[in-house]
């Protein structure tokens, strides 16, 4: 695979957002693109790149077991971005 086939353009990332959305019965609140792209960056520079998206699940799963509401969302990436702020693991 290319790098250029592994590269979606944003109108790629919200028609993949919108199905989701619809085969999983979600409202557009329930799924925070940005958000959720902002703390896979902050994740990768503060962290590691690896670590990027099993953060977005762990922010997933977090906010899950805590009701899943938007609200829970943002608490639950509030919460490892600024882990990832912190983050000062010695090699």
């Amino acid at each position: 695979m290319s790098e250029q086939s592994r590269t979606l353009p944003p109108e790629a990332l919200d028609a993949w957002a919108a199905a989701l959305r619809e085969r999983f019965g979600l409202a557009p609140e329930d799924v925070p693109v940005s958000l959720i792209l902002d703390l896979a960056r902050d994740v990768a520079v503060g962290v590691a790149r690896p670590a990027a998206p099993f953060s977005a699940f762990v922010a997933g799963l977090v906010a899950g077991r805590n009701g899943g509401s938007p609200a829970d969302i943002a608490s639950a990436v509030a919460a490892i971005t600024a882990l990832a702020g912190d983050w000062e693991h010695e090699a």
